[in-house]
């Protein structure tokens, strides 16, 4: 956000005043990382529209809580990781992947995959990014925030650590036991075929 503290500051007074255009605009300012957590948290039976709202909901009823000592997008950032998991959470099961679960053009992929390292052809594209949504849909949630920030957003130890309210060594850990629980299902993937 190019915005500065002060500029938050007096947007959330006016919230705060129940302004409704103001709450407009911090909705409009904070969509973007709201919609970004909500993609890699989103269960398949919810659409990311509904998961927005519903974080939105939680950010305006725990408005007071904010303290100010972090920036506004980051303490946001939390609360929608944080409701994201809750919902995840609440679902009763998470059916595993097998094998035998995947498209023709997925389980063709894999078994290639498997042997070679190369990238997947352009003309299989869609079916790679289909078979990595769902080896994410296998892992935990926690898992698949790590993952997703630290391999495909690239960010940086440092700001994973600092949006979790995690140490440096804490994330690294994670994210080396999420990567080897994801390639564990691509193995028993392979296992099965």
């Amino acid at each position: 956000m190019a915005d500065d503290g002060t500029a938050w500051s007096e947007l959330l007074a006016a919230v705060r005043d129940g302004d409704a255009a103001a709450a407009r605009t911090l909705v409009e300012r904070l969509l973007p990382t709201v919609v970004r957590m909500a993609h890699v948290y989103r269960p398949r039976c919810e659409s990311v529209e509904d998961l927005c709202q519903e974080v939105f909901m939680k950010v305006f009823a725990d408005l007071d809580q904010f303290r100010g000592q972090a920036p506004l997008d980051h303490w946001v950032a939390r609360v929608a990781v944080y409701a994201c998991l809750n919902r995840l959470r609440s679902e009763r099961r998470r059916p595993e992947l097998r094998f035998a679960d995947l498209e023709p053009a997925q389980a063709d992929l894999l078994m290639s995959a498997c042997r070679s390292a190369g990238p997947a052809p352009l003309d299989r594209a869609s079916a790679a990014r289909d078979l990595v949504e769902r080896l994410f849909a296998s892992l935990p949630p926690r898992d698949r925030l790590l993952i997703h920030w630290l391999q495909l957003e690239e960010l940086s130890v440092t700001d994973v650590a600092r949006c979790l309210v995690w140490s440096a060594t804490r994330v690294r850990v994670q994210g080396f036991r999420a990567r080897h629980r994801m390639r564990q299902v691509l193995k028993r993937l392979e296992a099965e075929r």
